[in-house]
């Protein structure tokens, strides 16, 4: 694996992780989503990260909540060249560590149908569906992943 670091998002960032986005769409977001995350971006605040490897960014993911209560996993994305690098499962493992330092004991997570089965491999359960959620064939699926 070449060397993945993470870093807190900057304004700089935001062409990079709108390239992310849109290289995952539509198969991991509905192309209505697109907006939002621009939206998101645009007063991304601390808890949104990126992740680099050899320099470049190849994921973002945002962390926020009141650890007491638990946290929530926001705008989880990796360039699709990246998957099966295990930049996704490092990704995972910052995810879990910084949500247990906060002395969380759970992170919600809404995925989609797609995006599951890859949160299923850390331990997250699902707790919900809603049909067309995200979009026309874009699977709300609600997961808890407790710590």
């Amino acid at each position: 694996m070449r060397n993945v670091t993470f870093r807190p998002y900057c304004s700089s960032d935001n062409q990079a992780c709108t390239r992310i986005f849109d290289a995952n769409c539509p198969e991991f977001f509905a192309p209505n989503e697109r907006e939002e995350y621009q939206e998101f971006l645009e007063c991304a605040s601390e808890g949104y990260e990126v992740c680099e490897v050899d320099g470049e960014v190849l994921g973002a993911f945002g962390l926020f909540g009141d650890g007491r209560k638990g946290k929530t996993l926001n705008w989880i994305l990796l360039d699709a060249q990246s998957h099966g690098m295990g930049v996704g499962s490092k990704i995972m493992k910052r995810v879990i560590h910084s949500a247990g330092r906060s002395e969380a004991k759970r992170v919600s997570i809404a995925a989609s149908q797609k995006s599951e089965p890859f949160f299923a491999k850390f331990g997250a359960i699902s707790t919900s569906t809603t049909t067309d959620g995200w979009g026309p064939g874009m699977h709300r699926i609600d997961m808890v992943l407790p710590l």
